[in-house]
């Protein structure tokens, strides 16, 4: 792996997906691995893990460790990320690659349009991957096998970062990289990511004896998993991506308000067939997802 052979990479943001992600390029062979994050006990651990080579917890650590970072992999909330890149905007080094992992994009190229710095490259990403457990200690960069990965490409986007980027993507363990619009980003994620958290948190919510466990047999488990959540990141998600979110919850309330009727109306056949159709389309997305994952670790 020759892509990151002499380069510098900074994180800003050591938790969960940001150190899972300093541990996968700590493999690509960086000539060194920064890392900004609030907490020096995680600093102190990453680096006795030989995860990074340099943290730091103050501003002035981060304009030093931007000041020599080829590319820096920003793993903030969304207002955050947005924060920092305006706050630290004449700190980066000359022609930096910037990419993030946010959940929404819409904010980022709304706010950063017409006052990123011209020689910077800002190359929005999304990992799809992730985990209900929290924090640092809990990272492992073996989450992002067979997974997808999101780019949303900007038009002043250099053909060779985008490039770059891609095969760090590929490196780290991503088999299908799809490229997309802020808009339609956010869309596709309000329905796969935000919503799925949203029926797994109300399901949970819905229920108030705390043994009810005792009588699942797995289905429970497999649904609420997610609803192990971080409070403060979801909030967050949910209310910046309101309109897309609100939008799938009323799409999903209408489905459930379909099938409610059904059941009072003792309506069989009603109830067979939309439970076959849904079977069908799920099988069908199923099957989709494996000839692409199939298709490109074959390519690869």
């Amino acid at each position: 792996m020759e892509t990151l052979k002499g380069k510098t990479v900074s994180f800003i943001g050591l938790g969960l997906m940001g150190g899972a992600l300093a541990m996968g390029i700590r493999k690509q062979g960086p000539d060194k691995i920064c890392a900004f994050d609030i907490n020096e006990e995680v600093l102190e651990d990453a680096l006795r893990k030989e995860v990074i080579d340099w943290g730091v917890s103050e501003p002035e650590g981060i304009r030093q460790i931007l000041g020599v970072s080829d590319l820096v992999v920003i793993c903030l909330y969304p207002q955050l990320a947005l924060d920092f890149i305006l706050e630290y905007m004449e700190d980066f080094k000359e022609n930096a690659v910037i990419t993030d992992i946010t959940g929404v994009k819409k904010l980022l190229v709304d706010q950063l349009r017409g006052v990123l710095r011209e020689d910077l490259d800002l190359i929005l990403g999304h990992p799809m991957a992730g985990s209900e457990k929290e924090g640092f200690g809990n990272a492992d960069d073996a989450i992002f096998k067979d997974r997808n990965y999101i780019l949303v490409p900007q038009p002043e986007n250099k053909p060779e970062n985008l490039a770059f980027i891609k095969e760090i993507i590929r490196n780290l363990g991503f088999v299908n990289i799809v490229e997309t619009t802020a808009e339609v980003h956010d869309q596709k994620i309000a329905f796969t990511s935000q919503l799925c958290h949203v029926i797994a948190s109300a399901l949970v919510d819905s229920e108030e004896d705390l043994h009810i466990t005792d009588y699942e047999g797995g289905s429970f488990g497999d649904l609420t998993r997610i609803a192990m959540i971080n409070a403060g990141m979801w909030t967050e998600l949910f209310i910046c991506n309101k309109e897309a979110l609100v939008d799938q919850i009323e799409k999903f309330e209408k489905s459930m308000d379909t099938m409610k009727k059904m059941i009072q109306a003792e309506d069989s056949d009603g109830l067979t067939e939309i439970l076959s159709n849904v079977r069908k389309k799920r099988i069908t997305m199923e099957v989709d997802r494996q000839n692409k994952t199939s298709a490109r670790t074959q390519k690869a």
